[in-house]
Parts: C-alpha cells; structure tokens; sequence
C-alpha cells in the first residue's frame, strides 16, 4: 500500500521542505514506524497541504493523509468539522481517519518535550518560562510562540526562537512518546500511522 502524508510545513523554500520532511520521518521513526513509512510530501502553507491531498484522494492512486495545524483550539473530536469553517472539506471516499491536526501548530509539539528544548538551546535557556506541563492543546497560538521565545531570549549559544531556523532541526530530537502524553490528536495521529502499518504488514 502505497501511504503518502501531505505536511503543511517548508514554507517556499526547497531547503526548507528538505529539513520538513527530514524532521517528519525522524520523528515517525522515532515513534517506531521504521521500515513501514509514509512518504512525507512538505507542501509548504495550509492551503496548499490541502488542495494536493485533494488531488490525491480524487485519482485514487494512494492512501493520502493530511497533518495541518489547527490554528485554534479545537472542540469536538472531528477534524473535519474544525476545518469546515476554513472551507477544507472531506473528498470522497475519506473519513475522520485521513485528516490530522498539530493542536494549535507544531511548536506545541514542542512544548511537550521540555528537556529536548533546554538541551537544543543549551545556556541561558530558561525553562521556567515554558508552561507547566500537561495538555499543550490548552494553548493558544500566541501563548505557544511567546513562550519559545521567552524561554531562548537569552540563549548564550542560539538565537532566540524561529521557525525557520529552528523547529525541523528540534522535530529530529523531541520524544514522541512525550508528544502523544501531552497532546491528545498527536497520539491520535500516531495511533491512526501505527494501525496503518499493521494492516499493511498483515
């Protein structure tokens, strides 16, 4: 079975979704799905993840799943009901299962992974201004990215926080495990890839 994940993530940039794909298939190794993949396609904005994964599931030449930040906290427990609202609509023959969201975006991932990010930051960071640990859905996109920021503003090593520069290179190293503790639809995007790989795997 052939099982392509359309990422949002890389930006513009080749480089960009070079590293976005190099961070994805670490860290799904990572969560035990080495030898039994998706190909990791970085498609760049939102938008964009989700029109490709559109095409995909209309040729009916794959198994397409689709992973985009949610943007906003999420109620309920259909992701295709949180992404009505965008206008992002099922295709036909796809369910709940092929739809995944990053609760409220990546760097929430992140957060679940505290000593992952005072070991990346090294000196100066300050992982008291990380939020107590627990449920990282719980915040908001702006609390998410002050808090990455605050904690590296003093960073004798790093700059502070950035995207670009920093989230694929610290997705290679946080702890999957930790991520599906903190992160309820992270541990549903893990359970949903690992009985994918059963089934393939017979």
């Amino acid at each position: 079975m052939v099982v392509k994940l359309y990422v949002e993530g890389g930006g513009d940039s080749e480089r960009l979704h070079r590293r976005c794909r190099e961070g994805f298939r670490v860290f799904l190794e990572r969560a035990g799905l080495k030898g039994q993949m998706p190909r990791i396609v970085a498609c760049g904005g939102r938008q964009a993840a989700y029109e490709r994964f559109r095409v995909a599931c209309d040729a009916h030449q794959e198994t397409a799943l689709l992973l985009i930040d949610s943007e906003e906290k999420v109620s309920g427990h259909s992701p295709w009901e949180h992404l009505r609202r965008e206008g992002f609509f099922p295709p036909c023959h796809t369910n709940d299962d092929h739809c995944h969201l990053m609760v409220v975006c990546m760097e929430s991932w992140l957060l679940a992974d505290h000593e992952t990010l005072s070991r990346f930051f090294g000196p100066g960071f300050n992982a008291g201004a990380l939020p107590q640990r627990g449920n990282v859905e719980r915040l908001s996109k702006k609390e998410v990215y002050e808090s990455l920021r605050k904690a590296s503003a003093h960073c004798k090593t790093k700059a502070p926080y950035d995207k670009g520069e920093h989230s694929f290179p610290l997705l290679l190293q946080i702890d999957p495990e930790k991520v599906s503790s903190a992160s309820p639809w992270g541990a549903r995007f893990l359970h949903v890839l690992r009985n994918i790989a059963k089934k393939d795997g017979g």
